[in-house]
């Protein structure tokens, strides 16, 4: 709260402001720098273990014994490593096990069509193979287009795919189907045992980790577009001043971060145990509040646009609304800052005792001032404008109420511990 300038006591000129927009500059930077310096940490990271990963899956070639064992199908064990590695260590892990269930999946069917094919003759073999390919092939990709499939064994229906197709039209006899398909299965569990093994012991990077933090950071980025909208609204601009600049920067990355949250998600329920998050964690809890969060940027964004409209109200009525919202601006982010840092946290809000009650009289507190006696008697244009802005303020409250209470319901199912 140090860093939050009172517009009614305080000009933009005086020397107090500037030391405030100064620490609050720094401060952003140094955050900012902060979060690349460690981003590129885990890039280098990353690609040390990719390194180490290729190199160990390279022995299986390198080392006569091992070749020896294993011949040319090496290379699936590299190729293994090559596709299944990525930078989070639960999409590492989801990728490698959908691979290896397709493949024991595509194999299994696809040595069984070769089998049932080998007894029709050469032309009903076609003809067998050719009808099992479409049934298996179109019914395989029509799933891959329903939505929660797609969203977390595309890939291992991708790998079915193309595994029963590569065994089914072989053309190999069925013991050789057989033996072929074992020996890539072997080598692919290689591959997938070696990444498994770089990215999970080897410094992991856990998806689980950074959707925990970006959700959190999402609460303080929107605190601080709705105290600059409300800073910015209230501010006195002269007719030879622009309007001031505001940063939503934070409020925008806030409202595209579904594709990422629901990828962070996904990789999330493949990991395992490990530090604060055990098994069958409630990660669809962090969808939900993250949606919230997007619902609450687009008003946020809204309110953004009342500065540029055409239609504003006089000086002398914006300061006759000004303390009543400007508090409860101040409060807005304020208990946004607090649910953010209950989640980063894992500690309870207790928004029904706390939180909700707060809200709701700052509710009150702008119905009361819309029907205040300051409003009547105005120009149709400065009532609509007036209007717009305490009914977007409303909205915002609403949505802080929600996420209010899914951040208690989600410290309720996750079991965070209790501030007192």
């Amino acid at each position: 709260m140090s860093t939050i300038v009172d517009i009614s006591s305080e000009n933009e000129t005086s020397p107090n402001y500037n030391k405030q927009t100064k620490f609050s500059f720094l401060h952003s930077f140094s955050s900012l720098i902060a979060k690349q310096c460690e981003l590129h940490t885990q890039k280098v990271i990353h690609s040390i273990k990719v390194g180490i990963a290729l190199v160990l899956v390279s022995l299986l070639y390198l080392l006569d014994p091992l070749f020896e064992q294993v011949g040319e199908n090496a290379m699936w064990a590299i190729m293994t490593v090559v596709v299944v590695f990525e930078f989070f260590a639960g999409a590492t892990l989801s990728k490698g096990l959908l691979r290896g269930l397709g493949t024991i999946l595509g194999g299994g069917l696809g040595c069984l069509a070769a089998i049932v094919a080998d007894n029709f003759g050469k032309i009903g073999n076609a003809a067998v193979v050719g009808v099992s390919i479409f049934i298996f092939g179109a019914a395989a990709t029509y799933c891959r287009l329903i939505p929660s499939i797609k969203r977390r064994y595309d890939y291992g229906v991708m790998i079915f795919i193309l595994t029963f197709s590569l065994v089914a039209v072989s053309g190999l006899r069925a013991d050789k189907i057989i033996e072929l398909a074992r020996e890539r299965l072997s080598t692919i569990g290689m591959g997938f045992g070696i990444c498994i093994f770089t990215s999970l012991l080897i410094f992991p990077i856990w998806a689980s980790d950074e959707l925990h933090r970006v959700t959190s950071t999402k609460f303080d980025n929107l605190a601080c577009c709705i105290e600059d909208c409300m800073k910015a609204y209230f501010s006195v601009i002269s007719e030879k001043e622009s309007i001031p600049k505001i940063n939503v920067s934070g409020c925008k990355s806030v409202l595209h971060s579904k594709s990422s949250d629901e990828s962070l998600a996904n990789f999330a329920r493949w990991e395992p145990w490990h530090g604060r998050f055990g098994l069958f964690y409630p990660w669809e809890k962090y969808i939900q509040i993250g949606e919230l969060c997007r619902e609450l940027a687009s008003i946020i964004l809204s309110l953004q646009e009342c500065l540029g409209s055409p239609l504003q109200p006089s000086t002398p009525l914006k300061h006759a609304i000004k303390e009543p919202c400007k508090s409860v601006g101040l409060s807005i982010g304020l208990t946004m800052r607090e649910l953010g840092e209950s989640i980063l946290k894992m500690k309870r809000c207790h928004a029904k005792v706390l939180t909700l009650p707060k809200l709701e009289s700052n509710k009150l507190e702008l119905i009361l001032l819309s029907t205040s006696p300051k409003l009547k008697g105005i120009a149709n244009v400065e009532s609509l404008a007036i209007a717009n802005f305490l009914f977007l303020l409303t909205e915002i409250i609403d949505k802080v109420e929600a996420l209010a209470k899914e951040v208690e319901t989600l410290g309720e199912v996750a079991g965070f511990r209790s501030k007192y």
